[in-house]
């Protein structure tokens, strides 16, 4: 199949896949980027920007919220785009990928072409084997999921998006608007990117080392070093790290670290980790699907006894479950 001669002219053309039950905010943050840099006005037209759903057949696709998305063309030649996007969701789903899907997946590595994953499309990649040797971006809420299922790759769960040579990975939500605009930049120029995340009332791009930002209120911080660490607290609460390596996978010193959190919250690293182990224990509780020792264990207390008395201490009343 040819391109058409709008696909041809753009200086920047993405083919996507969709998933079954794919996160449709990761895909409208993406597509919109390109759209609005496609055009200089607002009219929607493929000028700078080109993009084709793709699909092995004329099916709608359904995404996690249940709102259909059709397909563009079936079949395609992928020599004519820049980047294939494949775009994750529901990871419950376990016939994420068509055969079809999963065959173009593979042809497009084998032809040099860059893959682009968002959301949980990381998982399907690093199923597929197209992660080996790659640095991969999880959700820090998935960050479990990935581990429990390829327990030997180390996912990185403290920043929004991961460009690793020919593999670009996200974290999915607003962070796909952000990696678009990378790519708006890297092919058709810095002030259509900014046009774009502008116009999304996103008021700068920010750098795919940027943390992840969570549901935690307690902490809400500038310090960018602070705040990787809280990620990297909450991503290890069963076997919460000491201040020392909390400070080693950071790549600085204890000191500096302490020093960071003293300046940032007035703490120290190992109290506010034991507040936030404690916050998540006092959520647990509220569930009524876990004993008390599984709620410790969980949290990263030696035993139930020490997350009882450290619960007192911390919130001044004796831990009882909601009724």
């Amino acid at each position: 199949m040819t391109a058409s001669p709008t696909a041809r002219r753009a200086r920047l053309n993405v083919g996507f896949l969709l998933t079954e039950s794919f996160t449709l905010g990761a895909f409208a943050n993406f597509v919109d980027v390109l759209r609005l840099a496609a055009d200089e006005g607002d009219g929607s037209r493929q000028i700078n920007c080109a993009w084709k759903i793709l699909s092995g057949s004329n099916s709608p696709i359904i995404s996690s919220s249940g709102v259909a998305v059709h397909p563009d063309e079936r079949g395609v030649d992928l020599r004519h785009f820049d980047y294939i996007v494949l775009v994750g969701g529901l990871l419950q789903n376990t016939a994420r990928l068509s055969p079809w899907q999963a065959r173009t997946l593979q042809e497009a590595a084998d032809a040099g072409i860059p893959l682009v994953a968002l959301c949980t499309g990381a998982f399907d990649l690093t199923k597929l084997g197209l992660m080996k040797g790659y640095k991969c971006c999880v959700s820090w809420f998935h960050h479990e999921d990935f581990l429990s299922q390829f327990d030997r790759t180390q996912p990185v769960s403290d920043q929004l998006y991961v460009v690793d040579r020919d593999r670009l990975t996200c974290s999915g939500g607003v962070g796909s608007a952000h990696l678009a605009a990378l790519l708006v930049n890297r092919h058709v120029g810095t002030s259509e990117a900014v046009k774009s995340l502008n116009i999304m009332m996103i008021d700068r791009a920010l750098g795919g080392e940027m943390p992840q930002p969570q549901s935690e209120v307690d902490f809400h911080v500038e310090d960018h070093l602070v705040r990787r660490a809280i990620h990297l607290i909450r991503q290890h609460m069963t076997l919460p790290h000491t201040t020392s390596e909390l400070a080693a996978r950071l790549g600085v010193s204890r000191r500096q670290l302490e020093r960071r959190f003293k300046a940032a919250l007035g703490e120290s690293p190992a109290r506010v980790s034991r507040r936030i182990r404690l916050r998540h224990g006092q959520a647990l509780l509220a569930r009524h699907d876990r004993s008390m020792a599984e709620i410790a264990e969980e949290t990263g207390f030696c035993d139930t006894s020490h997350f009882i008395r450290s619960y007192r201490n911390e919130f001044g009343v004796s831990v009882r479950r909601p009724d």
